[in-house]
């Protein structure tokens, strides 16, 4: 099996199962047993047709002459293919683009329909420097108008371009050494010496950014929990905690539990960390990540986080409550998110609102309540931060402390956006409850 029929078949049962791109990719290059450089072309197709999704339906559209409802799903799954391979990838060239989506119409649909294919992308190709130009953002970057609207009420006319712009750039590989279980240089000189090739984060200074690591997973590296993966955005809202060791630590909504792990670090394992989740399945993952970390000072609990517990009230000197959101920050990880309904997404506030109250009554006085979500939307976001401390005086914004060269002031709120910070689109409010 090759890269590029991992890639359709990913396509295909992403559109059928409604499914998330990145857990079929996942499971069908196991399937196909790639190794890492076919595996990295496999991703490297599948996530750009979904990026440029809208844009390859706009430029097959003309070349079938608006007639883009009339193909069979799987045969425009193949043209969606083949024209980003023509469009975006230089270094395949285009009479293999063409002649692979062929073979794959035969497989996958029918000869006739092979014939269409290879008419349409051989035009596409001759015509590749004088393509139509995109009327309008939408459909340029692939994300639908409605979309496009929500997102520029928040971030602003000037800024709405280059952040639809990040949302289809390649995503780097951000490792941090576990100082629990590794010296930083020595871990990094290893994979350095496997192939790695490692770039230092401008300002986390135990990060680098990682190219040629292939499946993270085959690492020993990462299999003996000496390097972890985490968005430096979502580091940063551990960080912003100011957690220490021997410190009683709240996760109210800790899956995957990153910022459960980062924490448990910056506190060199002593103390103790309570990380929650509803789901029982999330909480096995908790677990056998700590225990992969070598993190001993964490307990699990099936617990909702807007749902109060008594016995909780007072007892933790910072609670991190990175709540449900809407995942517009991390549109770059998982293309597929712009495509998703946004009806739902107008209730989450309230969610988020009663997280808060909740979470707050666990915080002890003079400790800290950090509010964090991965969206870049302002009614998620501040919206919400500042309805809740008009209601809370007991607590205030207290500035973020950021790590050296960061650069970014802050009067408690923070947001980050990727093409201004590249991480991902995250929201980050620092509460000091008073004594």
């Amino acid at each position: 099996m090759n890269a590029r029929t991992t890639a359709l078949s990913a396509l295909i049962a992403t559109r059928r199962q409604n499914a998330w791109s990145d857990g079929v990719l996942k499971e069908y290059i196991a399937r196909d047993r790639l190794d890492a450089r076919d595996a990295a072309l496999a991703s490297r197709l599948c996530y750009g047709v979904l990026q440029n999704r809208m844009l390859l339906d706009f430029y097959i559209a003309y070349f079938l002459n608006g007639k883009l409802r009339e193909l069979q799903p799987v045969v425009l799954d193949i043209l969606r293919l083949g024209a980003f391979q023509i469009v975006f990838l230089d270094k395949i060239p285009a009479s293999a683009a063409v002649n692979e989506a062929v073979e794959q119409c035969k497989s996958y649909a029918n000869r006739r329909a092979a014939g269409l294919v290879n008419g349409l992308l051989r035009a596409m190709a001759r015509s590749r420097d004088a393509l139509p130009e995109p009327p309008d953002l939408a459909t340029k970057y692939s994300h639908p108008q409605e979309l496009v609207e929500l997102l520029e009420e928040s971030v602003g006319k000037d800024a709405i371009e280059p952040l639809l712009k990040s949302d289809n750039e390649i995503t780097p590989t951000i490792l941090h050494a576990n100082p629990l279980r590794a010296d930083v240089e020595s871990v990094f000189a290893e994979l350095e010496a496997a192939g790695a090739v490692l770039t230092p984060h401008p300002w986390l200074p135990d990060c680098r950014l990682a190219q040629g690591t292939g499946n993270l997973e085959r690492l020993d590296a990462f299999r003996d929990g000496r390097v972890y993966v985490q968005d430096p955005a979502a580091h940063l809202a551990a960080l912003a905690s100011g957690v220490e060791p021997g410190m009683q630590v709240l996760d109210a909504c800790a899956a995957p539990g990153g910022k459960s792990f980062a924490a448990a670090m910056q506190m060199r394992n002593e103390g103790s960390i309570l990380s929650c989740d509803i789901h029982p399945h999330k909480l096995t993952l908790i677990e056998k990540g700590a225990e992969r970390l070598g993190i001993t000072m964490l307990q699990t609990r099936l617990q909702n986080a807007a749902e109060h517990d008594p016995a909780l009230d007072g007892q933790f000197d910072a609670v991190i409550a990175d709540v449900p959101c809407s995942g517009l920050g991390v549109i770059r990880k998982k293309p597929d998110i712009r495509y998703k309904p946004l009806e739902p997404l107008a209730r989450l506030p309230e969610l988020q609102r009663a997280i808060l109250e909740n979470v707050c009554r666990y915080v002890k006085p003079g400790g800290t309540l950090v509010y964090s979500t991965c969206t870049v939307l302002r009614r998620e976001n501040e919206a919400v931060a500042e309805a809740f401390l008009k209601e809370h005086p007991d607590l205030s914004p207290e500035t973020i402390p950021a790590p050296t060269g960061f650069g970014l002031e802050n009067d408690g709120m923070l947001t980050l956006l990727p093409f201004k910070h590249d991480t991902d689109g995250f929201f980050i409010c620092r509460m000091r409850k008073h004594s």
